[in-house]
């Protein structure tokens, strides 16, 4: 069977709506109860940094009742105006690229060929696929950049017989994970280290050690889940779902569609190209969202048009049905983003950091540890941005973790645990909404399979703190 167009349930939609809805409302009572603070800051490197010591309480701005409303709107007149607006149309260039692949049935035909190779080795496809995302997250941090190869899993998945939640956990979960994992990331590992003044990547053994940990035990969610559903496909989190994807008899294989995909996958090795120059480039990166869906939707084109299965204009009207099939995201997207703004512009997000680096005090080294953990975890549902997030945070607390013994390779440590795993966890990450948004999957139902999981993470990772405040983890 083949789909015809990529699109959102829309009970998986009204589902993560309510959720988002409900966050809002909580985001402008908070604002309302809470006292307004703030910190001084200074510009270092062209990043904003808190001044320690400079927190003071100021008079809390008018704040309308109905800001839950307005804030999705007002998300384009933020300071993130930039970066929402790239987000949102890498979203529909991306969900308008894939529906041409979709409709002339060139997915089909590659799946079916992947499905052939792997029928017997199966479960190793899961662990190569997984492994491969794993390790570009946590080599060169690139988590939302993958999200382009999101929809070829979902398809590959239901085509291996598995469902659409399976194309997100071999795709989506193990790009986060390799980011909280970070071995030598430089948004995460290199401006932490940086920051608290380490020789950058040291410790790099133990993180070594935490990846493979980490992955080991992503293998033993996802092949636990895949073999539930190979007995019973009904057990599946998204079985109604999945069912209900328009799909068509399947086309008969014309032979020019390989030569289509000759000529889609020879342009798509300039992605890992792309991707690895944004390493040593820092000005690529900036850059590297657009560029990758500009090169999507010329290959997407390309390749249909060079292999002569469709006409232009079927082209042009599929890639216009796949874009209004994922345009219900854009507004789980803005009201992801509008949490931030509400507690932003209330000024009460310095107000909770001024506060939580006050329980500071008095705290044994492994309390304050896990209160660092903590912390992070909490800044991440408002800040998704592993730099940003360092910028402000490690500035004030590594001197409180110096005061109680805590080494700061350490505290680097655990500023890496609660800034990562939590990416595949809160709603106000912009990647985790535009996967969800190229998928039948609700949030609520994300959240129900993955929950597990993130308490075996929280486990794992209090459990390598410890180890690494044990062994004293250095140099210092």
């Amino acid at each position: 069977m083949q789909q015809q167009s990529i699109k959102i349930g829309k009970r998986s939609f009204f589902l993560s709506l309510c959720v988002l809805l409900a966050l809002m409302v909580l985001a402008t009572a908070l604002s309302y109860a809470l006292p307004s603070g703030r910190f001084d800051r200074v510009m270092d490197g062209g990043r904003e940094k808190i001044q320690p010591g400079t927190f003071r309480q100021v008079e809390k701005p008018p704040i309308p009742i109905w800001r839950f409303l307005t804030a999705p709107f007002e998300v384009f007149l933020s300071d993130d105006a930039a970066m929402v607006g790239i987000i949102l149309i890498f979203l529909l260039l991306i969900g308008g690229s894939f529906s041409i692949l979709l409709a002339c049935g060139m997915v089909s035909r590659l799946m079916a060929r992947i499905t052939r190779r792997f029928q017997g080795a199966r479960y190793r496809l899961v662990m190569i696929i997984s492994l491969f995302f794993m390790l570009f997250g946590s080599v060169f941090g690139i988590f939302e950049e993958l999200i382009i190869m999101v929809p070829f899993c979902i398809a590959l998945s239901r085509r291996m017989g598995w469902d659409s939640m399976t194309g997100l956990g071999i795709s989506l979960l193990p790009s986060g994970l390799g980011f909280a994992s970070a071995t030598i990331n430089p948004f995460t590992v290199g401006v932490a280290q940086q920051l608290a003044g380490l020789p950058a990547y040291s410790a790099l053994g133990l993180r070594v050690l935490v990846f493979i940990s980490v992955y080991a035990l992503l293998q033993l969610f996802l092949l636990r889940y895949v073999k539930k559903i190979e007995k019973n496909p009904a057990s599946s989190l998204v079985y109604q779902e999945d069912q209900a994807l328009q799909t068509a008899e399947e086309l008969v294989h014309n032979p020019r569609l390989d030569r289509g995909l000759m000529y889609f996958g020879a342009g798509l090795a300039a992605l890992p190209v792309l991707l690895v120059l944004s390493f040593f480039v820092p000005a690529l990166s900036g850059l590297l969202f657009p560029l990758i869906a500009l090169l999507f939707v010329l290959l997407s084109f390309g390749s249909v048009l060079a292999s002569g299965v469709m006409s232009l204009r079927d082209a042009v009207k599929a890639f216009l049905q796949g874009m209004a099939g994922v345009a219900p995201a854009v507004v789980l997207i803005l009201m992801a983003m509008s949490i931030k703004l509400i507690m932003t512009r209330s000024l009460v997000m310095d107000h909770l950091l001024h506060l939580a680096a006050a329980r500071f005090q008095g705290l044994s080294p492994i309390g304050g540890l896990f209160l660092l953990y903590a912390m992070v975890l909490v800044m991440n549902f408002f800040i998704s941005s592993g730099s940003a997030k360092a910028f402000l945070v490690l500035p004030l607390l590594l001197p409180l973790t110096d005061i109680l013994g805590i080494h700061r390779q350490v505290a680097v440590q655990a500023y890496l645990f609660g800034d990562g795993f939590s990416n595949l966890l809160y709603p106000t990450n912009a990647a985790l909404m535009i996967a969800l948004g190229l998928s039948v999957v609700s949030y609520p139902k994300w959240l129900k399979w993955t929950l597990p999981l993130q308490g075996a993470l929280l486990a794992l990772s209090l459990v390598w703190l410890l180890i690494a405040h044990l062994m004293g983890l250095g140099p210092f």
